[in-house]
């Protein structure tokens, strides 16, 4: 497999590491844009953040399903549909006068999001030899918040220069050469599977097989409530700024760098997991440092509490931190699924799990905002969900101590 991919100046599973962060450009392309969609479309708050967690429904109704099908429709057959399904959504919503038009393409985008994200990592496996999977599966599970702080970055500069839409039409144009270069760079042959004596298993058995077994039910929920909490501060970081008067280039700058630092904690987790840290300790210490950070960064928010510069600091921790959940999530996910067979159903349960958790995030913590009126209450929901993850690190322990 090295060799087939040395014609190419990028390893091909770099490349499909890359088209994983196109695809997810479109989930980050939102939170920059929101208060100029509020002013131009007359957004509400709540609107809004649907908007921002809507690219996440397709995930949330069909990851499973996808994961159990991804096979049969071929890993990079099905990462190439998701591209161009997404770049022409994200094309056509560019051309949107309405909200309703947007919400719906923004499903569309996330239909397509999730035909790039979930055949990703079997498509890596089977890219590398054995020795260098943990190492770039580690860099896999940083491509979102990769995504997350380049949208972040570039987006309010982009957006004041050109508009929302020039925004919209970029995020389309970039996909589509996402979608040649992966055509190019993985050839059909290179990403085929190894022969195998046995015949393949039916999509109904591998999903009876996921959906029987407890592991893949305690690593999806631990997902689901930590992704619920990372996007929604993230997510509402630029209005949060915006909101006390913070420039649009600076809002920018210094959302992205929240999101960036969460790469360090992505990749610092499979480091530590190959030196024999302990999954549960891990993700422990993630939910608990996710509690104290964002109580830290949030409580007194009418203007008591710490100073503007150790909130910010408690946000980069926020992130930096819990971004040692998702890694060694993945890590798991691999570890307690019921058998070779049900890899990719088993990751794709684990996605639907992420993906309602940053569906149903969002709009929480607007309507806490909404309610207490201001972000000084965001600690309680984000607090809520490091408490339920605890509790599901609890449970994991226990099935890691019996296997």
């Amino acid at each position: 497999m090295r060799g087939a991919g040395a014609n190419h100046t990028i390893d091909p599973a770099l490349v499909v590491i890359l088209a994983g962060v196109s695809a997810a450009l479109h989930v980050g392309k939102l939170p920059p844009a929101i208060p100029v969609l509020q002013q131009s479309l007359g957004l509400s708050l709540l609107q809004a953040a649907f908007l921002l967690s809507m690219v996440q429904g397709a995930g949330m109704c069909a990851g499973v399903a996808f994961g159990a099908l991804a096979d049969a429709l071929g890993l990079r057959r099905s990462m190439l549909i998701g591209l161009g399904l997404t770049a022409l959504a994200s094309a056509l919503g560019g051309a949107s006068m309405h909200v309703v038009p947007l919400l719906a393409l923004r499903a569309v985008e996330g239909f397509g999001f999730l035909l790039v994200v979930l055949p990703a990592p079997g498509l890596v496996r089977r890219l590398v030899p054995p020795e260098r999977i943990s190492l770039m599966l580690g860099m896999w599970g940083a491509y979102m918040p990769l995504a997350t702080a380049s949208a972040l970055l570039v987006g309010p500069l982009w957006i004041q220069w050109l508009g929302w839409r020039a925004w919209w039409w970029l995020m389309a144009a970039l996909t589509a050469a996402m979608a040649l270069w992966l055509a190019r760079a993985v050839p059909a042959g290179l990403a085929a599977p190894a022969a195998s004596a046995q015949a393949p298993l039916r999509w109904p058995t591998r999903l009876r097989h996921t959906l029987s077994a407890r592991g893949p039910w305690l690593v999806a929920a631990s997902f689901a409530v930590y992704s619920s909490q990372w996007l929604a501060v993230i997510g509402f970081l630029p209005s949060i700024y915006t909101q006390a008067g913070i420039s649009g280039a600076a809002t920018g700058v210094l959302t992205a760098l929240a999101a960036a630092v969460n790469m360090v904690g992505n990749i610092g987790s499979g480091r530590l997991l190959h030196q024999g840290a302990k999954p549960t300790t891990l993700l422990a210490a993630g939910f608990v440092a996710m509690a104290l950070t964002a109580l830290l960064a949030f409580a007194g928010h009418d203007g008591e509490g710490a100073h503007p510069v150790l909130r910010y600091a408690a946000v980069l921790a926020f992130s930096a931190i819990g971004g040692v959940i998702p890694g060694t999530l993945f890590s798991l996910a691999v570890r307690v699924a019921p058998g070779e067979h049900t890899l990719s159903s088993t990751v794709g349960w684990v996605q639907q799990w992420s993906a309602a958790g940053q569906f149903i995030g969002p709009p929480i913590v607007a309507w806490v905002a909404g309610m207490a009126g201001g972000w000084h209450h965001t600690w309680l929901a984000t607090g809520a969900c490091s408490l339920v993850g605890l509790v599901l690190t609890a449970l994991i322990a226990r099935l890691l101590r019996r296997a």
